[in-house]
């Protein structure tokens, strides 16, 4: 997406919102990392930005330090704020956090709605016959986030939309192969399975053993190996 089309899209979004402050920035922008409207290496510009979402220069530079803080965006000297290009360091951290809340949402989750996850997966594999990167990516980030909704958390909410924004920055780093996101679509077709039949001791057991696998994979890319 342009940068064009994402500021018109803040515009937009400015209107209608109520609170312009330094957290909803914050969030506003994170948002559209995580649905890769933003990309690594996208200059954030600050005046167009604070012209877009109609705040002070104050609210938006706070706004950048909180995602600078969450590793979401860095700040260059004398030359501005881009959003970030991850390192194999972080790619690490991000699945340190997965691998301990994501399985445990399958495990002691009140309810898990299998139905939608179902219908996610549907979604990523008709991204897969397609060609459709973005939509893989995209079926990819929406089940993992039903998934941990499942634990009715704020808290884990909020987390997981920061680790999605990071991992969507991660994943620009597997480059535009299909073969690199195909087979997320198909692991979270056996979790699907798994939860169906009323395994969930082996669908969370499934999805440890594929994010260390992810980690792998994502850190060879990362670093250049794939």
């Amino acid at each position: 997406m342009s940068s064009d089309a994402v500021l018109a899209g803040l515009r937009r979004e400015a209107r209608a919102a109520h609170a312009h402050t330094a957290q909803w920035v914050a969030a506003t922008l994170r948002q559209r990392i995580a649905d890769g409207e933003l990309t690594p290496g996208t200059k954030l510009p600050e005046e167009a930005l604070r012209e877009a979402l109609g705040v002070s220069r104050n609210t938006l530079r706070e706004a950048f330090a909180t995602l600078h803080a969450e590793r979401v965006v860095q700040r260059i000297p004398n030359r501005g704020v881009f959003v970030a290009h991850p390192t194999a360091e972080d790619v690490r951290e991000i699945y340190r956090v997965r691998k301990l809340v994501e399985p445990a949402a399958l495990l002691w989750a009140p309810r898990i709605d299998v139905e939608e996850l179902a219908g996610i997966v549907r979604r990523g594999r008709a991204a897969v016959t397609e060609g459709d990167i973005a939509g893989m990516a995209g079926a990819n980030q929406d089940f993992h986030r039903t998934v941990l909704a499942a634990a009715g958390s704020i808290r884990l909410d909020a987390l997981m939309e920061q680790v999605l924004a990071e991992m969507r920055l991660v994943f620009a780093a597997m480059g535009r192969d299909p073969r690199f996101h195909a087979p997320y679509v198909e692991g979270n077709e056996r979790i699907v399975e798994l939860l169906a039949a009323g395994q969930r001791a082996e669908a969370a057991e499934y999805l440890r053993d594929y994010l260390d696998r992810a980690e792998q994979q994502l850190v060879d890319a990362v670093e250049g190996r794939a």
